[in-house]
């Protein structure tokens, strides 16, 4: 943990480094993606020593299916040498660590580089074996036309910007960050005349890292304070379960749940800060004008916390990889897609059996979620009031459902979480 955030404190220092003397205007496109490279092989080797050997090993299988598989099945053995080594690596923390989160785990940038690996796959099967009119209009968007350089693709996958936490970005959003053309596509999707400037702004954002820096320290705080005192382990203990009434142990659960939040608030805001100082994550500017640095977040906390459905809940924690999820499974399964694809999320965050009961449980909340909303939500809708109080009624329900659907996947055993169940 203290390699994790010495290493992302020191990307941040890098990232501003990165962009204010290695921009586009003052280095070349090689020059940046081997010095992104570079830094992101440093990274990993001094936060995994020899562990770090299986991300190189990934990496080079796969760059060599890309350039040796055929068009119309690149993506599918990309997914499967990817998932299978993932999974490999996941089981050996079951039957070697014993259940240990060590600080030689090195699944966590393994899990981020199965995502871009998948993701490359897909986009370039999409940009070259399949015709325009079969794609979706996202995935035209997305499409990769050319197998990318050897450079290209290290530096996609292991650069220090988001080795250690992510989050899993678009192949093309990526080399255009690195070509300069990142900030200067999105820009273009305004006309600024109209709103009175004579050239395109320059958006700098400093702003957006500070305030997501403030966010990261806020949740540093409650990580080493709510987090220590509300473990998810009291909610399975004797003297507790005995002497607790229902509600109160519904109540408690909340709190734990919320409690164990903080550590993933503040390690994906901050990898999210680093992508910015670098220049990247761009997304455009609104209505009023605002710039936005949003396009790499990772999680929405107002939306989070006010969620008023499970779908609602779900899409703004964890972004890039449901984003992931949508574009590799969703989007392409032949049938039951909503069932494939958390299925698909459950394998790839590992062989823990909580993370099973979790996702399995999550198809069952999200069909029974759907179904109320679509039959009971319309009754709701004629006055203020009855919006308001359907409203409260679904956020109660909504969260209690998330506690209820995520405790497995923080306990992650079958015995803590039968007990909890029942």
């Amino acid at each position: 943990q203290i390699n994790f955030v010495a290493c992302q404190l020191f990307a941040l220092l890098a990232a501003f480094w990165f962009r204010i003397y290695l921009g586009p205007s003052h280095a070349s496109s090689a020059v940046r993606h081997a010095f992104a490279t570079l830094f992101g092989i440093y990274f990993a080797v001094f936060c995994f020593g020899w562990y770090s050997i299986h991300l190189f090993i990934l990496v080079m299988m796969n760059y060599g299916i890309m350039n040796m598989a055929s068009i119309p099945n690149i993506h599918r053995y990309s997914f499967v040498v990817a998932m299978g080594y993932l999974t490999l690596c996941h089981i050996s923390r079951i039957y070697i660590f014993h259940y240990g989160i060590l600080t030689t785990d090195f699944s966590g940038p393994l899990m981020i580089i199965t995502q871009k690996i998948t993701t490359l796959a897909c986009q370039l099967h999409d940009g070259i074996g399949r015709q325009a009119e079969e794609l979706t209009a996202e995935q035209n968007r997305l499409a990769v036309k050319s197998r990318p350089s050897l450079l290209e693709y290290l530096s996609y996958l292991l650069n220090f910007m988001s080795i250690i936490a992510g989050p899993c970005s678009n192949y093309k959003d990526y080399i255009a960050f690195i070509e300069g053309r990142h900030v200067h596509m999105k820009l273009l999707e305004v006309n600024w005349k109209q709103k009175g400037y004579d050239r395109l702004p320059d958006p700098s954002p400093t702003g957006a890292v500070m305030y997501k820096l403030c966010i990261t320290l806020v949740s540093l705080i409650l990580f080493l304070t709510l987090t220590k005192n509300f473990p998810m382990a009291y909610i399975i203990d004797n003297e507790f379960l005995d002497k607790t009434p229902f509600l109160s142990r519904l109540g408690y659960l909340y709190v734990v749940t919320q409690a164990a939040k903080p550590k993933y608030y503040f390690a994906w805001t901050l990898a999210d800060a680093v992508n910015n100082a670098a220049g990247y994550g761009f997304s455009g500017v609104d209505e009023r004008g605002t710039f936005h640095w949003d396009l790499l977040s990772n999680l929405n906390i107002w939306n989070i916390e006010t969620a008023t459905s499970f779908k609602m809940y779900i899409e703004n924690w964890n972004i890039q990889t449901a984003a992931w999820l949508k574009r590799v499974c969703y989007d392409r399964a032949p049938w039951y897609p909503t069932a494939l694809t958390f299925i698909l999320s459950a394998l790839w965050h590992g062989i823990y059996p909580g993370y099973y009961f979790t996702f399995l449980t999550g198809i069952l909340i999200t069909l029974a979620a759907r179904a109320i909303r679509n039959n009971f939500r319309h009754y709701f809708l004629s006055s203020v009031p009855l919006k308001i109080a359907y409203d409260v009624v679904t956020w109660v329900v909504t969260q209690l459902a998330v506690c209820y659907t995520v405790a497995p996947f923080v306990m992650l055993a079958v015995e803590p979480t039968i007990k909890f169940y029942k």
